[in-house]
């Protein structure tokens, strides 16, 4: 009988929009052989983090564009993450959603960009208090992963 391995733990850190060249020295010893470390940084940080040399952890992005190029000032194409050293991405934020008006489509496009990539997207799901508090958790969810 085959003997299935199960799939490994990933524990991911998300700065938010924190942080400094400075912060980085946090990420020394972080790594962990067991389990799959995964720092997201602000995207100035990635190509630092990236060249620390950290064993065992993996430096990914908080966002990317569903294009793979053009003029979207301000914004950053999964290649160009790629490129800094970013292995994931997280897509769908609540306050990307909330924030910026992000959709499920919107999310759903870029997950494809970062695939395309050669990026691992992680999809965040999610309902606000205000949803949760009406009973339409489950509703919500299910419209995300659709």
């Amino acid at each position: 009988m085959m003997s299935q391995t199960m799939p490994r733990k990933l524990a991911a850190g998300n700065w938010k929009m924190n942080g400094t060249k400075a912060s980085l020295a946090e990420l020394r010893g972080l790594g962990h052989p067991q389990v799959d470390v995964l720092i997201c940084p602000p995207s100035p940080l990635i190509a630092a983090a990236s060249t620390l040399g950290e064993k065992d952890l993996a430096i990914g992005a908080q966002d990317c564009h569903a294009a793979p190029s053009g003029a979207h000032t301000g914004d950053i194409a999964a290649g160009m993450l790629v490129d800094a050293g970013a292995t994931y991405v997280i897509l769908g934020h609540s306050e990307r959603r909330a924030d910026h008006g992000e959709t499920s489509a919107d999310t759903c496009l870029k997950a494809q960009a970062a695939l395309d990539a050669g990026l691992r997207p992680i999809i965040c799901i999610g309902e606000t208090l205000a949803q949760r508090e009406a009973g339409q958790t489950l509703d919500i969810l299910s419209d995300q992963l659709a």
